[in-house]
């Protein structure tokens, strides 16, 4: 009876995972495909840590390349509490990467409330910053816009 049980289970999982095989054939699946004019999402990126702004800036670049998604992508940055690093003038390890991606269409914007608890300046930052009153706020109005909120 045990070598019954044995072999009726090991032919049990063998149909499970041909099965599996078949679904995940790789020829199958080619990922979500675009059915709007239109896409539109915000990041929100809030921490000073160098390795997760490069990481944030980075996914923004790769949405922007994805062919799915190419001339159909509107993308805002928001930065707030310790994430303006990325957009200071004196500290511009991030000048390339933010200003190549607002030429390509990217808004970045920066939280006022942060500046004003933190005391910054917007001749402080790069110029082609925008500014909105709170990072929060935006990204609850941009929610309840449709926009897809994307935290690196």
């Amino acid at each position: 009876m045990k070598k019954f049980t044995y072999l009726f289970i090991l032919t049990l999982l063998s149909a499970v995972v041909s099965a599996t095989a078949q679904t995940n054939d790789a020829g199958a699946f080619h990922g979500a495909q675009p059915t709007k004019d239109r896409y539109r999402a915000v990041y929100q990126l809030n921490t000073a840590d160098t390795n997760v702004i490069r990481h944030a800036l980075a996914n923004i670049q790769n949405a922007l390349n994805d062919p799915r998604l190419k001339g159909k992508l509107d993308v805002e940055l928001v930065v707030y509490s310790g994430a303006v690093a990325a957009y200071r003038k004196d500290k511009p390890y991030f000048e390339k990467e933010v200003t190549s991606l607002q030429k390509q269409g990217v808004i970045m914007a920066m939280c006022e409330n942060t500046m004003k608890m933190r005391k910054i300046s917007r001749d402080e930052l790069f110029p082609i910053v925008s500014y909105v009153p709170t990072a929060n706020g935006e990204l609850i109005i941009r929610e309840q816009e449709g926009w897809a909120i994307i935290r690196p």
